[in-house]
């Protein structure tokens, strides 16, 4: 007898989070009139850029090929938009690759970041808490790929950094923050 496959897909775990506990924090602090008015989030991007990528094609393939076990989502080329003589890259070559992750993925993702590759990051103490915007936004950057289980140490070929931007409908950075935070983003303490 076949085990019986269930028609709705499991919530995420930081969906299940966001949903139960921070909603409910995020009203009591900012003394939002509903649940709607709370802040949320709406999409991660990750880019790399690989400037050796105009050089040599498969530098740029092998980053598609990270960034796609990582992410768990095919990324797209990104492409020169401007010929740069000084670092010989025509217009029109392969310069970069990028993800945009939505819904189950984006909280799947940020759930393994946060619990499983950052504190994986020799001698963390936690990230910058000046990366937002004035929208609540979040940019920070990641030295290496290697600090994600997908990645198999050995087989890589270079280190490779990337850059994530998490995009909130917060007003405000104070709001992003303590969105990010109570999600379990372990920003640096200040002193």
């Amino acid at each position: 007898m076949a085990p019986e496959v269930s028609a709705v897909p499991e919530v995420p775990r930081l969906l299940e989070r966001y949903r139960k506990s921070v909603v409910p924090a995020l009203k009591e602090r900012f003394r939002y009139g509903n649940r709607f008015q709370t802040p949320h989030l709406v999409k991660v991007v990750i880019n790399m850029g690989v400037g050796q990528g105009a050089q040599d094609v498969k530098v740029v393939e092998q980053a598609a090929h990270e960034m796609g076990l990582i992410t768990g989502q095919r990324p797209v080329i990104t492409r020169a938009k401007k010929a740069i003589s000084n670092f010989k890259i025509k217009e029109g070559q392969p310069v970069g690759v990028k993800v945009t992750l939505r819904r189950a993925r984006m909280y799947e993702f940020l759930d393994r970041l946060f619990n499983v590759a950052m504190p994986r990051i020799r001698d963390f103490r936690g990230v910058d808490p000046d990366g937002f915007d004035q929208g609540g936004n979040y940019a920070f950057g990641l030295t290496e790929q290697a600090i994600f289980p997908e990645i198999e140490y050995d087989k890589i070929t270079r280190v490779q950094g990337m850059d994530v931007v998490i995009c909130t409908t917060a007003k405000s950075r104070e709001e992003g923050m303590e969105l990010l935070r109570l999600m379990g983003m372990p920003f640096k303490e200040r002193r």
